[in-house]
């Protein structure tokens, strides 16, 4: 398993970007927009990081921006923590095992949620490519927030 990600949604996007690149030093390595989510993702990393963030090999921030407003109250504005795993199906079978609710299954072969005991959601991602989509986790429902 490694690490990949801390997300924060923000409310301004031009602003946030101006603290955190302009402010704070840290480089902007990809930036996606999601026109039917509504949504873009802007990934950042440290200055000495910026090459192994590039190869997916550092840890970054994630700077999500809703298009339309939303007001985060709750702690929503922190997103998630991410992880790769080798095996997103017997990573999950394994946490089952040890009494981890999957609140968000990995029906895509692709990607998990669950909730830490101090409700943080993580998101568990295949690496790679997705797996062949499988039962049980196929037929599985949400259960809870992720």
């Amino acid at each position: 398993m490694r690490f990949l990600h801390t997300m924060v949604r923000v409310n301004n996007l031009e602003e946030s970007l101006d603290f955190y690149i302009q402010k704070m030093g840290l480089i902007e390595t990809r930036r996606i927009d999601h026109e039917q989510g509504r949504f873009t993702l802007v990934f950042l990393a440290a200055d000495g990081d910026k090459e192994r963030a590039v190869n997916e090999r550092a840890p970054e921030l994630e700077l999500t921006y809703n298009w339309d407003s939303e007001d985060y109250d709750g702690g929503r504005n922190f997103g998630h923590l991410a992880y790769k795993v080798d095996d997103i199906y017997e990573y999950c079978q394994s946490l089952m095992n040890n009494g981890v609710a999957i609140n968000r299954p990995p029906r895509d072969g692709r990607m998990a949620f669950v909730r830490s005991p101090d409700n943080i959601s993580i998101e568990i991602l295949q690496e790679g490519d997705a797996l062949p989509v499988q039962e049980p986790w196929k037929s599985m429902e949400n259960v809870g927030e992720w």
